[in-house]
């Protein structure tokens, strides 16, 4: 076990079952939707007013604007329900039916990642505001993001905000823009660049919404009589691209902790994993949130990107390129010789650095460590984006040896030359060890993200998939068990 001290905070995130979110249940079978409909339909309009009078009387406390939720469920079902028109009332109450209550974090609260907060006013001095991620997970493992807010004092002293009973989705843009060469390049990775995915973008401009990208998909459709599988194919990708990119927001009125990124495009289905928040800054100073996060649909899994100014507006975006593959991958917290760099894992064993022009393209990864220590020999991966010091780059990594056992360790990375390895730990950081062992996962410890303040490393982790915790490092301590420590070359 590491003799660096990791002092607890005493501060847990449980799961809470009472935190529910108003979901969409609609079957697949048309028919069975339909069904439903027709019975709804034969209650007469007052039998319907009193419905949703008990409706509003059971539910509308534990949820903010009810009646919005439904109202957007009738309308995904609103093909339905014949050409007769409906009243408020009814469509309300169709819209409830196809309605239900998913508790987020039943299962588990876990594998956090921690930034400094956009807004830093009205502090003491030597203060920080941050933002925690927290991935949830409920009823059939479906994962989705939460977040918390709170302050670390200049003494090291942590104080969490006040966590919001209740909790909101976001508006989901209905209209949402894309980029072109982000497009062009997914579809050609994919296999799909051909004659009928060209003739679809050559009209569209660098940015086009996807009200243009229906129109010019209309039009090709539309060029020829005759239907070829290569061009349902190829339309079937297209659409499934448009998905797979879109914007989220928040209204002001909406606490931190009140806000969820739930799952919204077939390719998440089942799950948003795993984020992994980096506060961003240019060379320029201008400051964007990142995220890297795992897309899982409950068969494959797809790396995605997360973009935010303010923690209110979301933009969700597709990686490129044969490097964008696997999960685990963490952004650099600035260029390095004018490019960005990520660290990942390609191989379901190894860490690799990759660096490029564009933040979206991601290709030629370079291997940059192997697992040596026997409570890493069955993989290794980072928990979290790398954190610059003064001796380098400080990564923390997870190990997974005998049993399933995942342990966290540290890495230290040249400052200009990050391929080149100054240092590791011999010994874990943390041990899934006591209580720390039991939970959802048993003999886990992770995190996806930490960050330093005031000679502090801030360190929020999971215990075993179950509930999370925030430990804090003295910095110096950690630094000098990782220097000097060359890297022996990999075999």
């Amino acid at each position: 076990m590491s003799q660096i001290d990791v002092e607890p905070t005493g501060i847990l995130f449980r799961p809470d079952s009472k935190r529910v979110l108003v979901r969409a249940f609609i079957s697949s079978d048309a028919t069975r939707v339909e069904h439903i409909i027709a019975r709804a339909l034969l209650l007469s309009e007052a039998e319907v007013e009193a419905q949703l009078a008990i409706l509003r009387m059971d539910f509308s406390a534990r949820h903010i604007d009810l009646e919005t939720c439904w109202r957007r469920h009738f309308s995904m079902v609103r093909g339905h329900t014949g050409p007769a028109a409906l009243s408020f009332n009814r469509e309300l109450y169709i819209g409830a039916l196809f309605s239900g209550e998913y508790a987020l974090e039943s299962a588990a609260l876990f594998n956090p990642s921690i930034v400094a907060h956009p807004d830093q006013a009205g502090l003491e001095d030597g203060a920080l505001r941050f933002v925690l991620s927290l991935r949830a997970t409920g009823e059939g493992h479906i994962s989705s993001i939460e977040f918390r807010s709170g302050v670390v004092h200049a003494d090291g002293s942590i104080d969490i905000d006040e966590i919001s009973r209740l909790v909101t989705a976001p508006e989901v843009k209905e209209n949402p823009t894309y980029r072109k060469i982000i497009f062009f390049y997914k579809l050609k990775e994919m296999g799909f660049e051909n004659e009928w995915s060209h003739r679809i973008l050559e009209p569209l401009g660098n940015d086009f919404t996807h009200e243009e990208l229906e129109r010019s998909m209309q039009r090709v459709s539309g060029d020829r009589e005759e239907t070829h599988r290569e061009v349902e194919r190829t339309k079937e990708c297209v659409q499934w691209l448009a998905l797979s990119n879109y914007e989220l927001h928040f209204p002001n009125s909406i606490p931190l902790s009140q806000r969820i990124i739930f799952p919204v495009s077939p390719n998440e289905s089942n799950g948003i994993e795993d984020a992994r928040f980096v506060r961003f800054v240019e060379d320029d100073g201008g400051v964007c949130y990142y995220a890297t996060y795992t897309a899982y649909n409950g068969r494959a899994i797809l790396p995605q990107l997360i973009e935010t100014p303010d923690f209110r507006s979301f933009r969700i975006l597709t990686l490129n390129g044969q490097a964008a593959q696997n999960k685990g991958m963490a952004l650099f917290p600035r260029r390095i010789n004018g490019q960005f760099a990520m660290i990942s894992r390609q191989d379901d064993e190894n860490l690799f650095l990759m660096l490029s022009d564009n933040l979206h393209f991601w290709n030629e990864p370079r291997l940059l460590a192997i697992p040596r220590q026997p409570w890493e020999l069955v993989k290794i991966g980072n928990c979290g984006s790398p954190i610059e010091t003064e001796a380098g780059w400080l990564v923390l990594t997870h190990g997974v040896g005998p049993m399933r056992r995942y342990c966290m360790g540290a890495m230290l990375l040249d400052r200009d030359d990050p391929s080149q390895v100054l240092g590791w730990l011999a010994e874990p950081l943390l041990e899934p060890t006591g209580e720390k062992r039991e939970g959802y996962v048993p003999n886990v410890v992770y995190s996806c993200g930490a960050m330093s303040h005031r000679e502090r490393l801030i360190l929020p982790y999971a215990l075993s998939d179950t509930c999370s915790t925030i430990g804090t490092i003295q910095l110096s301590e950690l630094l000098e068990a990782l220097m000097p420590k060359p890297m022996p070359a990999p075999v």
